[in-house]
């Protein structure tokens, strides 16, 4: 059984996927503070359901559905726009390179939930898809088309210039998609 069978090897768990499961719930969320709350449920819902894993392969896809749903019951509308000036973004050197991930993670607040997920699951944490699947509780095939349809509604939204926040969708209306 490869369940988190002891602390430590739970402790190592976290420091694997920590950033990963980080990252998704920023970009699911919005905001750092929220992701971080999200993270930090997840892994204490984790650590309370630790026999439901069963196969230590599956660990990545296991966490990612939890802190989902963690992000699910953390974000309501509307939900937190992304905020340029918050300092705990890493900066990286070049200032057009940081102009366009803005203008990313911007266009991506723009598209649905759904396309924001395998967005960021796909090209930010490299997953696969046969993981992304698992994770999404979804068909692998599934998860082609909505990566493919994501690229293009995150295409869109890239040519159209955001008019205010308002855009932002809230992560809650996935489950009405």
């Amino acid at each position: 059984m490869a369940s988190f069978t002891s602390e430590a090897r739970y402790n190592g768990w976290v420091r694997e996927h920590y950033r990963f499961l980080l990252r998704s719930a920023w970009a699911l969320t919005g905001s750092r503070a929220v992701a971080e709350d999200v993270v930090q449920d997840c892994y204490t819902l984790a650590w309370k359901h630790r026999s439901q894993l069963r196969d230590a392969e599956l660990a990545r896809a296991w966490l990612f559905r939890i802190m989902r749903r963690c992000a699910l019951r953390h974000v309501m509308p509307p939900a937190v726009p992304f905020d340029e000036n918050d300092s705990a973004h890493d900066r990286p050197a070049d200032d057009d390179r940081l102009d366009d991930r803005l203008d990313v993670i911007k266009a991506l607040a723009r598209i649905s939930p759904n396309h924001r997920e395998v967005l960021v699951l796909y090209y930010f944490d490299d997953m696969p898809t046969a993981l992304m699947a698992e994770a999404l509780e979804i068909a692998p095939g599934t998860v082609l088309s909505r990566l493919a349809r994501a690229r293009e509604a995150l295409k869109a939204a890239m040519s159209v210039p955001p008019t205010s926040s308002s855009n932002v969708r809230p992560l809650r209306s996935m489950r009405d998609a």
